[in-house]
């Protein structure tokens, strides 16, 4: 079921900020009013695929910010797994220097609210769990507004990475409408036409294409 045009489901978690800080209770809502969010999950610290992700957010997080957005990254490790690995040197295979905040998901309960956990919880006729699956998160990613309401999402299998670009052209396509009221056609860019959502706004911009 995809979360797009519904409120991001809420949480409470440890998580990991500035790089080294340990927070107890971490929550999307302190963004609430404020910032846009990507919230975005990958499989597991001290991976491959992942902390070229994750690095890779941490190289364009000026951009993010510039647009008001705030990064937040989310595996089912601990915050002391990724506290570890946010300690540990990039030619050592650490994701050292990142410094927005990496949540906590042990439970597994936030990938499995927000639909990208990799497997699911059984129960016996006695009321034993156990878990079928891959117990990690898909690669996940969320746009969520100044609202809470999820206004885009993607999810890979774990093997494939996504593009940074591709989630700041989307960044930028939901501002242009919130600010413009023009909607963004196939492969918009920030300083590109828009249109207007009207057949008169379509063949007016088709006419031009």
């Amino acid at each position: 079921m995809s979360l797009v045009g519904k409120k991001a489901p809420l949480f409470t978690a440890p998580a990991v900020v500035n790089g080294g800080e340990i927070v107890e209770n971490f929550s999307l809502k302190q963004y609430l009013g404020k910032k846009y969010v990507v919230f975005y999950f990958y499989p597991a610290d001290f991976t491959f695929v992942c902390p070229t992700e994750i690095l890779a957010f941490q190289e364009r997080i000026a951009e993010f910010d510039a647009k008001n957005v705030a990064v937040v990254g989310c595996s089912v490790d601990s915050q002391f797994s990724h506290w570890k690995w946010l300690q540990t040197e990039k030619n050592d295979g650490g994701i050292k220097g990142v410094k927005y905040p990496l949540v906590a998901d042990s439970a597994k309960t936030i990938a499995e609210n927000f639909g990208v956990l990799a497997g699911q919880y059984d129960y016996d006729d006695e009321g034993n769990s156990s878990f079928s699956g891959t117990p990690m998160a898909y690669r996940g990613l969320f746009l969520i507004d100044k609202e809470g309401v999820v206004q885009h999402e993607t999810i890979n299998n774990m093997p494939l990475g996504r593009n940074v670009n591709e989630t700041l052209r989307m960044v930028n396509a939901l501002q242009y409408f919130e600010k413009h009221g023009e909607v963004c056609p196939a492969n918009w860019n920030e300083g590109e036409e828009a249109l207007k959502a009207s057949q008169e706004g379509i063949a007016n911009y088709l006419s031009k294409h």
